[in-house]
């Protein structure tokens, strides 16, 4: 059996540059794809660079070629968005559902999606309303294999500063540790761990849409 194309969408992110590290060490993937919008330089030999514009099918179809499994870990913020939800949407729904029809156009069955805990597309908040209704589309599109990890707060450090999220990792961390039962799934986690659960939700084969919280995300983490 031949090695495993990738594809990742969201790699210059926290999620998604770990996720680039760790598929590029995976003896599994030989090709690991990543689409952007903007030349860089690869890290590996593994790595091709695909510039990419998401608003073009033919675009995504040529860069999505021969592609076993879709890594989505992109994702903004509003106040990057400069308080667009129209843009914000654009970014966070549409690119991940248009990646998800045209991988399925070259013949992937499987994608691996960052979400969060609580997405709800009949949420009041926003955020939530969000990831809930990409979750909702994608599962319509059909992709035969869906796997949504939906983390709490991310644990990391991000290229660019977030001060709020600073300040929140900085009090969450040590609270997590009280979380229990029912309260479990909100419990902080690494953007590491939720990077290796998102490759061994990927060895798996039978198909469906699963969904993981924080003790699936750890349990999945150690398999990789």
């Amino acid at each position: 059996m031949g090695k495993k194309t990738a594809a990742i969408i969201g790699s210059g992110g926290l999620i998604g540059s770990h996720l680039l590290e760790e598929l590029v060490r995976d003896p599994e993937y030989g090709r690991v794809k990543t689409l952007v919008r903007w030349p860089s330089e690869p890290i590996h030999a593994k790595q091709e660079i695909k510039l990419v514009d998401f608003n073009d099918a033919e675009s995504l179809l040529l860069a999505l070629i021969d592609v076993d499994v879709v890594f989505c870990a992109i994702g903004t913020t509003l106040k990057k968005m400069g308080g667009d939800k129209k843009r914000y949407w654009q970014i966070d729904h549409d690119i991940p559902l248009r990646v998800c029809r045209m991988a399925q156009e070259t013949g992937c069955r499987k994608m691996v999606l960052v979400s969060a805990v609580g997405a709800n597309s009949s949420s009041r908040n926003f955020y939530l309303q969000l990831k809930g209704k990409t979750e909702a589309d994608l599962i319509a599109s059909g992709m035969p294999c869906l796997h949504i990890m939906q983390p709490a707060l991310l644990l990391g450090n991000r290229k660019e500063k977030r001060r709020i999220e600073a300040i929140s990792q900085r009090i969450m961390k040590p609270a997590s540790a009280l979380f229990s039962g029912s309260w479990t799934k909100y419990k902080a986690i690494e953007a590491n761990d939720v990077a290796r659960a998102m490759i061994g939700a990927a060895r798996q084969e039978q198909p469906g849409v699963y969904r993981y919280t924080f003790n699936e995300m750890q349990a999945l983490a150690r398999t990789v």
